[in-house]
């Protein structure tokens, strides 16, 4: 018999609805609130964003009342999803890629009287004046979850491959990895750079490609529903939640079952 690697989620082995246990072949994992503590370092970010926001529409725009600073500034937390002390998780500065941000950047400069053109193009120097504050040029860089790196082990000892689908770009990706020792425990990784983006459903049938696995024998671990769902209609069998990369819980549905510690999810392989 072919030995079969199979995933138990605090200690019920994940089946279908006739009690078939999953053949698990790859383990797809979100990257920002997943694999990695990364909240302190996106709201540092868009923390600064709102600053240079404000300061970059008074500068080019002294037409402007200075009362749309104050107005821009409310617009960018909540587009944001940014409070004083924490990110929103499933706001646009978690969930989003670059470029949904700076749509979302624009938009708010046009509501407070730019023309689309001179919005976009403020965004992009907003965007300019903080990217240092992004991933490897961070103060506050990424660290992985807590117990990320013996389950990682544990799947790649039972020859199930781990990929990471984010839409982060592909250098804020291989960074992470690389400063958290992890680089070679993934065969793959699906980022913003690549087409179609998460949450396409297409994106996630073309990792598996790239993995050299079916969407059938996979599993997909996030953080947001966007992901979860994503998977879903991709036809990935196993699709769990995770709650413990954010100082609040993403709201997640709860017809998905969720983790809250990767100690929570055990690999076991039948049939050796």
């Amino acid at each position: 018999q072919t030995p079969m690697a199979q995933l138990l989620l605090r200690g019920q082995l994940l089946a279908d609805a006739k009690g078939t246990p999953h053949r698990i072949d790859a383990v797809l994992f979100d990257k920002d609130g997943t694999l990695s503590i990364s909240e302190p370092m996106l709201h540092a970010l868009a923390s600064a964003r709102v600053v240079h926001a404000r300061t970059l529409l008074q500068q080019r725009h002294p037409e402007l009342p200075a009362s749309r600073g104050d107005e821009l500034a409310g617009l960018l937390q909540r587009a944001y999803g940014l409070n004083e002390q924490a990110i929103h998780p499933a706001g646009a500065t978690a969930v989003g890629s670059r470029t949904h941000n700076l749509i979302s950047t624009a938009t708010a400069l046009a509501q407070v009287g730019l023309g689309w053109p001179e919005a976009l193009e403020l965004g992009e120097a907003i965007f300019a004046a903080t990217d240092g504050l992004h991933g490897q040029g961070s103060q506050q860089r990424p660290i992985a979850t807590e117990g990320l790196h013996d389950l990682v082990e544990a799947l790649n000892a039972a020859a199930v491959a781990c990929a990471v689908i984010s839409n982060d770009d592909r250098a804020g990706i291989a960074a992470f990895l690389a400063s958290q020792e992890l680089t070679g425990r993934f065969q793959a990784c699906w980022s913003a750079d690549h087409s179609p983006r998460k949450p396409d459903p297409a994106a996630v049938q073309a990792l598996c490609a790239e993995l050299g696995v079916t969407a059938e024998r996979c599993a997909l671990i996030g953080d947001a529903n966007s992901d979860l769902r994503m998977a879903q209609q991709a036809g990935v069998p196993v699709v769990i939640g995770y709650t413990a990369g954010w100082s609040s819980p993403p709201p997640l549905d709860p017809c998905f079952p969720c983790l809250s510690h990767w100690s929570e999810l055990e690999v076991r392989v039948s049939g050796a």
